[in-house]
């Protein structure tokens, strides 16, 4: 008798974009973290000092009146690039010494929705979600609710996702 075992490939590809092919397998003791808490303050006091945070320099890009949101991403995207080529060309290594890999993934239509809700949230908030936290330890606290707001949204996506479409 031969049984015919259906799978189910749409959560089998799923799955694989969970996965972090890059996740340490070395366990560090719990003060190793502190690192990127110092990482974070650095990027926060850039973050504020750049202005890349005020709601009047977001504004300013949404309505094409200034350069400086541009040029501050543009900037990033390229030693973006920049860096994963050298990655890529000289097989450079984690600081443990593990191999970088990078996965190919596919494009699909969920992308530019997402892409069209993020940016709608960003231009409405005037928050992108990387300086949240450097907005609320600047001071601006009601940004505490943007912030609850995105986490419960993930939280929304995370329940709703097998049913939408990918």
């Amino acid at each position: 008798m031969q049984t015919n075992i259906e799978t189910n490939q749409d959560f089998e590809v799923r799955s694989l974009d969970a996965i972090c092919v890059n996740e340490s397998s070395i366990e560090l003791k719990w003060y190793h973290n502190f690192k990127y808490l110092f990482a974070g303050i650095a990027l926060g006091i850039i973050f504020v000092k750049s202005e890349i945070i005020s709601w009047f320099r977001i504004q300013e890009m949404f309505r094409l009146e200034s350069f400086h949101m541009y040029g501050v991403i543009g900037s990033a995207v390229a030693v973006g690039a920049l860096s994963v080529w050298l990655i890529k060309k000289f097989k450079i290594k984690t600081i443990h010494g593990e191999k970088i890999e990078f996965k190919q993934h596919a494009f699909n239509k969920g992308q530019i929705f997402g892409g069209l809700l993020f940016g709608l949230g960003w231009a409405i908030t005037g928050a992108c979600p990387g300086p949240l936290y450097a907005l609320i330890g600047s001071g601006a606290t009601v940004i505490a609710v943007v912030l609850l707001s995105a986490i419960a949204g993930t939280w929304v996506y995370g329940l709703v996702r097998e049913k939408l479409p990918h």
